[in-house]
């Protein structure tokens, strides 16, 4: 079996992404595509393991294997986190129900140190292209910003909502370059600050619903093997 039929025959979760699930869309703008496909068990069984991703069949599409898509989410991966709750879903199986029944068990503080992270590297290189170019990836700094958004507003409810909601139109200034540097700079910087302190009050949990997701993975790998 190659790896573009595990996608095109096992996908049990796929939805759009980026700016079009954000709410920060362009005429310009790509469909990005991300899916979850469940890889058969009898394939575990061989010495060469099914792929833990795989790009494509279509531009723009990107699909992890249920295991590896988990184990991301339980880290906390901001990426991951987010396809779970995009509005846009193209498909979704019973197995694919019951992953996004899981949402909430995904979700910990531990989002505060992988999105910090994150957030951090790309501030990284918008300084980077600040000093090389004179000016930084608008677009790229429209995203962290609303990156920072979801994840204080993630600590302060203890739900992660991905769309710009009252912030889109602002966002989108940003994205045009109408905003200069020091005031999109100074707005990360109060971002961060905010989610430092919701971290001091968060109703989230220190560390996900580990066993509840591989209660749900044995499960899942047993009836494919059946």
């Amino acid at each position: 079996m190659d790896d573009l039929t595990l996608v095109r025959d096992h996908t049990v979760y796929r939805c759009v992404m980026g700016s079009r699930a954000f709410g920060l869309a362009t005429e310009a703008s790509d469909t990005d595509l991300r899916g979850v496909y469940l890889a058969p068990t009898p394939l575990f069984w061989r010495f060469e393991k099914p792929p833990t991703h795989v790009e494509g069949p279509r531009d723009e599409e990107f699909s992890w294997e249920l295991e590896r898509f988990c184990e991301l989410a339980l880290r906390a991966n901001p990426n991951i986190l987010e396809c779970l709750h995009s509005p846009l879903v193209e498909v979704v199986t019973p197995v694919g129900e019951e992953l996004l029944s899981l949402r909430e068990a995904f979700l910990s503080r531990r989002a505060h140190t992988s999105f910090s992270r994150y957030a951090a590297s790309q501030r990284g290189k918008l300084l980077a292209d600040l000093r090389v170019h004179g000016a930084p990836r608008w677009k790229h700094a429209m995203h962290l910003l609303r990156l920072l958004l979801s994840c204080r507003d993630l600590l302060r409810t203890g739900r992660l909502a991905i769309d710009a909601g009252p912030h889109r139109d602002r966002l989108l200034a940003v994205r045009r370059g109408e905003l200069a540097w020091d005031e999109v700079d100074a707005w990360m910087a109060r971002l961060q600050e905010e989610t430092e302190a919701a971290l001091a009050t968060t109703v989230l949990p220190a560390e996900p619903d580990h066993p509840r997701v591989q209660d749900f993975l044995v499960r899942t790998r047993r009836a494919s093997a059946a």
